[in-house]
């Protein structure tokens, strides 16, 4: 059964040469290959962090809007674990 999620990633851009835009969309293309349905990208912009946790400053914060089985989402959870890209993740039924 297909359910509404929100996922928000804030993405670790501390070396990275990619643009911002390519890391959104190869975070969306990892969703859809997971079989997870992107129904809205909202990027939040760039935010301090409080407080300094593993030497990261900062993180480029972005919400995905999806609708998928909890199979897929568990997947897709599992692949972007291994992006050096991905700083955090949170997951949240709509």
């Amino acid at each position: 059964m297909k359910r509404n999620y929100e996922a928000l990633i804030v993405l670790d851009l501390k070396g990275k040469e990619e643009t911002v835009e390519t890391l959104v969309n190869n975070i969306g293309s990892e969703f859809e290959k997971a079989g997870v349905k992107l129904e809205q990208i909202d990027q939040l912009g760039k935010r301090d962090f409080p407080y300094s946790p593993r030497h990261v400053t900062s993180g480029y914060f972005v919400k995905y809007h999806l609708s998928a089985d909890s199979g897929s989402l568990d997947s897709a959870r599992a692949k972007l674990k291994l992006n050096d890209s991905v700083y955090q993740q949170y997951y949240q039924r709509a």
